[in-house]
């Protein structure tokens, strides 16, 4: 079985918009930009001023696709390991593990990366000035709706999370994560496009939904729907959507 301790999520921003891009995450969250690294320096990391990273920023090469999008690293024990009982489950194995980590695509397209990175502290969400709270705490998962009940099956799966649907809104699944894992699965089914391949934009929870979303504006965002009884969908610079909600940002975190 493939026990995830940990959930980190990259976002991939292409050349053009990466330096906006890593800007506007890094004053939405309140974490500070690491140093670069890697061959090309284009890796860095949001650091949290308490509790363990779980949010990477990667400069996509100038000839990978324009638009952002976004990745997610499972932290696991073994990474070979895990990425065999993967592939077993419909993943398709991509780049192995000589470089000590595995990269893969879900059967819905996907990319995911298998890693070996020990971390265990969930930062707290930030407080703001306003007096109200808000953190990065959810990565949806987009799928057209041809794709969409082997992509719940697989994720469930493959975490051993249980998988839990909405009444009232049943085009959204989630998965229920551990106390302490820093990010939840939701998986959203699509109308538009029927097929495709599975994208993923970044949510947060907050206790003041509007004055969390005129924060994100008066740092460059733009509304791009107002959805009234739970979520706000929002533009970053780079282009990438993304939402804020009325979710509790101290949701399993315990007190």
């Amino acid at each position: 079985m493939t026990t995830v301790s940990w959930v980190t999520a990259f976002l991939d921003l292409p050349p053009d918009v990466h330096a906006a891009g890593t800007h506007f995450w890094s004053a939405v969250t309140g974490y500070a930009v690491s140093p670069a690294r890697g061959d090309d320096a284009e890796f860095t990391t949001l650091l949290p001023p308490v509790g363990d990273p779980y949010l990477k920023i990667q400069r996509t090469a100038a000839d990978d696709a324009a638009v952002p999008g976004i990745h997610l690293d499972l932290h696991v024990s073994s990474a070979a390991e895990s990425a065999v009982r993967a592939a077993g489950l419909g993943a398709e194995v991509v780049h192995g593990s000589e470089h000590g980590y595995v990269v893969l695509r879900s059967p819905g397209g996907f990319v995911f990366c298998f890693v070996h990175e020990p971390l265990a502290q969930r930062p707290w969400p930030t407080r703001w000035p306003q007096e109200h709270e808000s953190v990065v705490d959810q990565v949806c998962l987009d799928i057209p709706a041809a794709a969409y009940e082997t992509e719940c099956t697989f994720w469930s799966e493959l975490t051993g999370w249980p998988l839990r649907g909405s009444v009232s809104r049943p085009e959204f699944r989630h998965l229920v994560r551990p106390d302490g894992i820093p990010l939840r699965l939701l998986l959203q089914r699509l109308v538009e496009p029927a097929t495709g391949p599975v994208t993923g934009h970044l949510d947060l929870a907050c206790d003041n939904r509007p004055t969390e979303v005129s924060r994100h504006v008066g740092l460059g965002a733009t509304v791009a729907a107002d959805h009234g009884g739970g979520w706000t969908t929002l533009r970053d610079p780079a282009g990438a959507l993304y939402c804020v909600t009325d979710r509790d940002p101290r949701s399993g975190l315990g007190r």
